[in-house]
């Protein structure tokens, strides 16, 4: 048993010294002694953390942003925050628009003689002129309330056709009124801005006067401007086809809305017949044309409905010429016919 309990304690013994022979030459130990020795020494000597301080104005003293400590996360190099840069609001980023109307204390203060670049077109006139006219354009433009461009020279720039601009100013410095081949154009442009003495003054002389008669006469015609645009496609459409220069089409114009034979005509010059619903039913059919325009009540006639036609056309730049090539002869009912006139279109492309 002595020699059991010996042999247990020499190996308790044994494994005992090989450990701390083990610890004793283990290199840990002693590395972390010096490391915290090390972190000790350095908390003793290491500086304060850099503080940067931002001066304000007066009245932001009192913020608690202005002094910011290295510890914040977006601390950058040498431990001192940058502050974030921020646009002036005088000179706004070239990324956001510029305003198009300014606050009160930003109002844009303009000479009393005003440049102008109106498209590429130079123009030069007093402020008060363009302040003619309170409820316009121009005269909100140059309030002092919105922004205003200019070019490279620092005229103020308008970003619009120029050509009818001096007429615009002839009105605003005497009331004077344009050219009657100018008066259309004119009129766009006043539209434009909103000149409401000027866009008076126009459609009271020709050519303006002339197209309100005309139109009052075309309302009565709700399915012209659709017509007009038929016609217009089934013409490019067969001149395509075809290869050709030009295409024809038959459009049907009527004005009376029943059917007129040789054995009956209209009393008093009347645009309608007296019949009841059943016999109108027996006259409803389409005649076999491309387009038909009718029928309406008016003093004007075929020929005024032609003219219409024709000069709409010819004001989207397409050529057309037209003539009567018979009537419908459509048989209806006893002796009745249709006997509505057909008109042929040449409409030519080139």
């Amino acid at each position: 048993m002595q020699q059991n309990g010996s042999s247990g304690s020499n190996g308790s013994d044994g494994c005992g010294a090989r450990e701390r022979q083990a610890l004793s030459f283990s290199p840990l130990p002693a590395a972390t002694t010096r490391v915290r020795r090390f972190i000790q020494e350095r908390q003793r000597t290491l500086p304060l953390p850099k503080v940067m301080v931002v001066f304000s104005a007066a009245g932001d003293a009192d913020k608690p942003s202005d002094a910011i400590s290295s510890s914040d996360p977006t601390e950058e190099g040498d431990g001192v925050r940058k502050p974030p840069a921020s646009p002036s609001p005088k000179h706004p980023t070239p990324s956001k628009p510029l305003r198009s109307s300014l606050s009160s204390q930003e109002q844009q203060e303009f000479p009393e003689v005003i440049s102008l670049n109106v498209g590429g077109t130079y123009f030069t006139t007093r402020l008060s002129t363009l302040r003619r006219y309170e409820d316009t354009m121009l005269a909100a433009m140059f309030s002092g309330r919105h922004y205003i461009p200019r070019d490279a020279e620092g005229r103020f720039f308008i970003d619009r056709d120029g050509a009818y601009f001096g007429d615009i100013l002839n009105f605003l410095r005497e009331g004077e009124l344009p050219r009657q081949n100018r008066v259309r154009a004119v009129h766009r442009e006043a539209q434009y801005y909103a000149i409401g003495p000027l866009l008076d003054s126009l459609e009271d002389i020709q050519p303006l006067t002339g197209e309100k008669v005309r139109q009052a006469f075309l309302d009565l015609l709700p399915y012209y401007k659709d017509n007009l645009e038929r016609i217009v496609e089934i013409a490019k459409l067969r001149a395509m086809q075809k290869k050709a220069r030009f295409a024809k089409l038959k459009v049907c114009v009527y004005k009376e809305e029943m059917p007129i034979t040789p054995y009956e005509r209209p009393l008093f010059n009347s645009l309608r017949f007296e019949r009841s619903d059943s016999e109108a039913k027996l006259f409803e059919h389409h005649c076999e044309v491309d387009v038909s325009f009718g029928p309406w009540e008016a003093v004007a006639d075929v020929y005024d409905l032609l003219h219409c036609i024709v000069s709409d056309l010819a004001e989207r730049g397409i050529a057309a010429e037209q003539q009567c090539i018979g009537v419908c002869d459509k048989h209806l009912i006893n002796h009745y016919y249709c006997k509505r006139p057909i008109y042929e279109f040449k409409i030519t492309w080139w």
